[in-house]
């Protein structure tokens, strides 16, 4: 049987986890720091003898749950009317510190059949490394608690985003993504000195890198997609690229054909904004049964190459036809190398915009355009 939802006391008479505590009829309760150290005021009766939980283990863990077990000893252990769980987002990889005593992060639920679930967004976030440790408590007819020592410190991280969580990404997205303009290229931006790279040190072949961790900070392919960055929007009045770009003032380009055919499968990977009023989708491009392509699979809501919001390749007259989304900015990762002597390179007339650079850009976890109801 899976527990109830924890409450996530906050210690502030404004905190906004209070309304929630309450609507789940949880008992929010003022706790004694993990020490052992108590406040004046914190209702906890001195320690009596109750069983300490050991062999803490955690598991089906998501980006937003965990489950959580332990052992005990059968001593008084039918007096245990609830858990008190001490999670923290860890601080520092060669340390196990917690958080100031100011701010607590407390659960507290009654004492259910374990494994017990742990769940909600408003303390818990995506690939977000945590430590917890537990006490068994005994409620008392005068409403003070005993407690038993604190369990051992255990670490463990949130998993990314899953294809359901980034499916709702995606429908949001869908929502802005305007109408569709016709391109015909895909570009990539860099400077002078990466070309040269390529053709000396890569025998003319960009290769597909990690990509950083800009976007959502839930998402699969931070940190773990190989692919090249190109771009595809294409200026309104002109249908061609724009001129300014902010990652360099030398321009790779190759005809959509090339990298988007029947031969490829098409992913969504992301919903974005960083504080601005325009918003970035990342798709990903994979040859058909290619590396990428399992990665993706397995990861990204697939899109129909034909019929999707935010770019398309359909064949009209025996021509194929690309169509882009106009009102995001599409950032497109294709997973494979790509030779320089498919395309040409060029410098651009425009400007070097380094404002619009979105290398390792953070997401506003604020924006309701861009984000779901699970941690940011």
């Amino acid at each position: 049987m899976e527990a109830p939802r924890l409450a996530h006391t906050m210690g502030s008479p404004t905190s906004p986890c209070e309304e929630v505590i309450k609507n789940l009829s949880l008992e929010a309760i003022q706790l004694c720091d993990r020490d052992g150290n108590k406040s004046q005021d914190s209702g906890i009766a001195e320690m009596e003898e109750l069983p300490v939980p050991h062999n803490i283990k955690i598991s089906n863990i998501t980006c937003d749950s965990f489950k959580i077990s332990w052992d005990m000893d059968s001593k008084s252990k039918d007096r245990i009317t609830h858990y008190f769980i001490d999670l923290n987002k860890k601080e520092n990889k060669n340390s196990n510190k917690f958080k100031h005593k100011d701010v607590p992060t407390k659960l507290v639920a009654k004492a259910v059949p374990l494994p017990m679930t742990v769940r909600g967004h408003w303390f818990l976030s995506p690939r977000t490394e945590y430590t917890v440790a537990v006490q068994t408590a005994s409620k008392q007819v005068d409403g003070d608690y005993v407690v038993s020592e604190w369990s051992e410190i255990i670490e463990f991280c949130t998993a990314d985003y899953s294809k359901v969580h980034l499916t709702q990404l995606l429908e949001k997205a869908e929502v802005i993504a305007g109408r569709m303009l016709k391109l015909s290229v895909f570009y990539r931006n860099q400077h002078k000195e990466y070309f040269d790279y390529i053709r000396e040190h890569h025998g003319n072949a960009m290769q597909p890198s990690v990509k950083d961790n800009s976007g959502s900070h839930g998402s699969p392919i931070s940190g773990k997609l190989e692919g090249i960055f190109f771009s595809c929007n294409t200026e309104f009045n002109t249908g061609k690229p724009p001129q300014d770009s902010p990652y360099g003032r030398y321009r790779y380009e190759i005809a959509a054909e090339k990298l988007f055919n029947p031969n490829t499968n098409l992913y969504f990977g992301d919903f974005y904004c960083m504080y601005t009023a325009y918003h970035y989708v990342i798709l990903v491009i994979a040859p058909v049964g290619s590396p990428g392509d399992e990665f993706c699979k397995q990861r990204l809501p697939q899109l129909n190459i034909k019929d999707n919001k935010f770019l398309t390749c359909d064949e009209e007259d025996g021509v194929m036809v690309y169509h882009h989304a106009q009102d995001v900015i599409l950032e497109v990762i294709y997973t494979d190398p790509v030779d320089l002597s498919l395309g040409t390179v060029a410098e651009i007339t425009g400007h070097q915009l380094m404002s619009l650079s979105t290398a390792n850009a953070k997401k506003d976890p604020s924006c309701k355009t861009c984000n779901i109801s699970v941690g940011r």
